[in-house]
């Protein structure tokens, strides 16, 4: 089920109705069943692949928590092989099987090892990092194992956050499932605000910029630099907002029933350093690369070359998580680069960057080119992200350099309206990140005409610019 669809209109209130109505000890299990059903929409079958993951993570922690030593390890292992086997046969075997079969090709081999013909579930890297998260807290002893199956199913299932996240730990939202949750308007209020907002960068921002990125990219080709340049710049927006718009939505959704999950975005594009993108954007991801990858291979705690590898390998497999195709690899290795580059370059420039930064002015025109200059980096890495192979990424950035030529518009009012939504969405993202909202807020303003002139307005932008083709998610694919 979509979040701009028409079936989670009516699925949402009416779920949240039921669930403040039923006594607290039946409201688990309205929320698994409600769960399932969200879940169904997709692919039925594939709730037997979830079960299966569930029960194994399950038995797995509890095991851990009764025996200490060599076992708890083994029992940890076992998890996250089954877990991981899981998500490699059905987003990785065929990627690495057309790979070999490449490789055969070229060396005039026979290779016999055919395709796999079935379908990822949607959201599986989404719930299979959220079980591992649960079963490596349980091992290392910062959460307790959970004795009671549907709540520890619901919170691998919770259908706010099933599909794209935030990938929640287990610390967050596990004692939430057992409180009692009473109706509060301030919560509701804020998760409502969330969904508008959400749906506006969704549905006004996103799809509309993804008619004119995907008439462009797919035929990069006959197109000159400076049209895929837009068409660039126009993906930036695109999954941004898609992808922030579905976590303003999945943390809305909750929050009407009383749930807390996690910021999962920041404002990325006002980041001054690719390190501090990271800091930004996809949150609840880069912070569990973080903790479960980058720091148990040593982080930066073992000199600067196995500091570098660390972050080269941790950002190579980053990329891999998003897809299975080697231009996700390489946008994660080409982030993973920028980082590296930077801490090796840090010393001979930390002078001159402070130089820049003492004074007043030079510190604001400084501030702005680092603005700029990470954002450039990050539209590279975009290209990568969004072609449909290495070769036709690197023949697009070619052309956004060397060939130039008159810019390709398209759907006259499709093009227009993205540039004006995307000045709009930097306009409120500028006064919310340089803390101007006090003089310009409008969900929170003081005064209630404008407030709710503001509602009127998203939802009247919604209403009338609005693309409703119940398009897809971008990270419903990963």
């Amino acid at each position: 089920m979509l979040f701009n669809s028409f079936e989670f209109l009516l699925f949402f209130p009416v779920v949240t109705l039921i669930y403040f109505l039923l006594p607290h000890r039946y409201r688990w299990m309205h929320l698994l069943l409600a769960s399932c059903v969200f879940y169904c929409f997709f692919i039925p079958v594939y709730l037997l692949i979830l079960l299966a993951t569930i029960v194994v993570d399950y038995g797995a922690a509890l095991y851990m928590e009764r025996h200490p030593g060599k076992a708890k390890k083994r029992a940890l292992i076992l998890s996250i092989v089954v877990t991981c086997l899981i998500l490699a046969v059905f987003k990785y075997f065929n990627f690495f099987n057309d790979s070999f079969a490449a490789i055969a090709a070229f060396f005039h081999l026979n290779y016999p090892v055919k395709a796999l013909a079935i379908l990822l579930p949607i959201g599986l890297s989404f719930h299979t990092f959220q079980s591992l998260s649960y079963v490596i807290e349980v091992y290392r002893g910062q959460q307790k194992a959970e004795r009671h199956f549907g709540i520890y199913a619901l919170y691998v299932m919770f259908y706010p956050q099933l599909v794209a996240g935030p990938i929640e730990r287990p610390q967050n939202i596990l004692h939430q499932f057992r409180e009692k949750h009473r109706f509060n308007f301030d919560d509701a209020a804020i998760g409502l605000k969330m969904i508008a907002w959400g749906l506006f960068k969704k549905v006004v921002i996103a799809d509309r910029l993804a008619i004119y990125v995907n008439s462009v990219y797919p035929n990069a080709g006959s197109h000159n630099g400076n049209t895929l340049l837009i068409a660039t710049l126009f993906f930036a927006f695109q999954i941004y907002c898609d992808f922030s718009g579905y976590s303003n939505i999945a943390i809305g959704t909750a929050r009407v029933m009383g749930f807390k999950l996690m910021t999962n975005f920041n404002r990325p594009y006002f980041s001054k350093s690719i390190a501090e993108f990271w800091k930004r954007w996809h949150i609840s991801l880069s912070t569990w690369f973080r903790d479960y990858l980058y720091i148990p291979l040593g982080g930066n705690r073992m000199g600067k070359s196995l500091h570098y590898r660390n972050l080269m390998l941790t950002f190579t497999i980053s990329g891999l998580w998003h897809g299975a195709n080697w231009t996700y690899v390489c946008w994660g290795a080409l982030n993973g680069f920028y980082l590296v580059f930077a801490q090796m370059f840090n010393p001979y420039t930390a002078s001159w960057k402070a130089y820049f930064r003492a004074g007043k002015k030079t510190h604001a025109l400084f501030s702005l080119y680092e603005l700029l200059a990470t954002f450039l980096l990050i539209l590279v890495a975009w290209v990568f992200f969004r072609a449909e192979s290495l070769s036709m990424a690197l023949e697009i950035i070619n052309k956004i350099v060397f060939a130039r030529g008159p810019v390709f518009i398209g759907e006259i009012h499709t093009f227009f309206y993205g540039c004006f939504f995307i000045g709009l969405l930097l306009l409120i993202e500028i006064f919310e990140e340089y803390k101007l909202m006090n003089s310009f807020s409008l969900f929170y303003n003081e005064n209630i005409i404008i407030r709710r002139l503001s509602y009127i307005g998203v939802v009247f932008f919604i209403l009338l610019f609005g693309v409703f083709g119940e398009s897809q998610f971008i990270y419903f694919q990963f």
